[in-house]
């Protein structure tokens, strides 16, 4: 009786700690207007392995594209040091208390790859920074877009960021030798908010599909939560139609020639976005390749999806890593704060460079270093 009696006490944490947070998304404000700025503040944080100098490119192509606005104090870029796994793993903490406070003072984050500890490294068992991140700043919307015309293509994945299986990751527990329990958490709140964003975004982009993806034929409670509330929410948007999949047909379907062509909008719970969206970056050429934006209504956050690779690091090789990813991503993030036409001579170049393979990345010394790959980017940025 022992061990349920301890086990009952930290599920009852979790529940006061859920039931707390949901207070708070019912008080939530409006999404952070941009324009009514004096200055914005971006905030650039390296991460760990490779995340120091893939980031760096990215914050100089920023600073290139935006150069007059910062000049003149309209927007400034702040770097953040300390998110690091040397530091997390000293002091114990997902993001350090330092650097938390001046996360906050930023509005918008152009973060680096961080490294999480997993079972059998040598690091405690820390929380993820991300997942952290994304708790603390309540960053509820994960987009990423992936887009391969010649493939007919062109879908954007609404993963919900602060609840599901990760949103308690770090708080699971052995009962006994025996027995381990973990929780997925879902919110009305939160699962309403991050289907209502997907719809709107369809919307506003002309899409006329939204797929919920879910397994909530065996998941029936948090999953059944999530497709119930996409059903009700679907009937205020007569002209977008709203299908339903399982997680593991749709990793098969993204794969078929004729039926992937016709999913546009894609809104699911965090695990299965996270699995769905590497499957569906190799289409672009990898993870390297795909940026990825953490949306909530006072802070943004804009990394790459990939991790921080170690490997390349040990080896000597993290000036050869490709920077197209975070790159993506502070093109997401320019069109956040209202410079859509750097973003989207950004996003142009980025393409056109993949395609011409003029500077091409292997990852090692027979390829282009990053900082070659950027100034070639920055060349084709002019020639637009």
């Amino acid at each position: 009786m022992d061990k349920i009696e301890a086990a009952k006490e930290k599920f009852e944490s979790l529940m006061e700690e859920q039931l707390k947070r949901i207070e708070r998304l019912k008080s939530e404000a409006d999404f952070l207007d941009f324009k009514s700025l004096e200055q914005i503040v971006i905030g650039v944080v390296g991460g760990d392995g490779i995340g120091p100098a893939i980031t760096a490119q990215a914050a100089g192509i920023i600073a290139d594209l935006l150069k007059d606005d910062i000049s003149s104090g309209k927007v400034s870029v702040k770097n953040i040091e300390g998110l690091t796994i040397e530091r997390r793993a000293a002091e114990g903490k997902a993001i350090p208390d330092d650097v938390l406070e001046e996360l906050k003072e930023c509005h918008v984050i152009l973060k680096g790859p961080t490294t999480t500890p997993q079972a059998g490294s040598p690091w405690p068992n820390v929380e993820s920074a991300n997942v952290a991140m994304r708790k603390e700043l309540d960053l509820f919307a994960n987009v990423r877009p992936v887009r391969v015309p010649e493939l007919g293509i062109d879908w954007t994945f609404y993963r919900e960021n602060t609840e599901g299986a990760y949103a308690v990751g770090s708080k699971g527990f052995d009962v006994d030798e025996d027995l381990a329990l973990d929780f997925t958490v879902a919110t009305t709140q939160g699962t309403r908010r991050i289907i209502k964003a997907a719809f709107e975004f369809a919307k506003a982009s002309g899409k006329t599909r939204v797929t919920a993806v879910t397994k909530a034929n065996v998941i029936k409670t948090t999953d059944g939560k999530f497709l119930r509330i996409a059903r009700e929410i679907a009937k205020g948007y007569p002209g977008i139609t709203l299908d339903e999949w399982y997680i593991d047909i749709m990793t098969a379907k993204l794969i078929d020639a004729k039926r992937r062509t016709q999913f546009q909008v894609l809104v699911l719970p965090n695990l299965y976005g996270d699995i769905l969206t590497d499957e569906a970056a190799e289409f672009q050429g990898g993870v390297g390749t795909a940026g990825s934006a953490n949306i909530g209504k006072r802070y943004a956050m804009f990394e790459a999806i990939h991790g921080s690779a170690p490997r390349m690091v040990e080896e000597g090789r993290a000036k050869y890593a490709d920077p197209s990813s975070i790159i993506r991503a502070a093109a997401m993030l320019l069109n956040h704060i209202g410079y859509a036409e750097e973003s989207d001579k950004l996003t142009k170049a980025l393409d056109i460079c993949a395609k011409e393979k003029a500077v091409a990345m292997t990852g090692r010394e027979d390829g282009a270093s990053s900082d070659e790959f950027s100034k070639y980017l920055l060349k084709t940025i002019a020639r637009l």
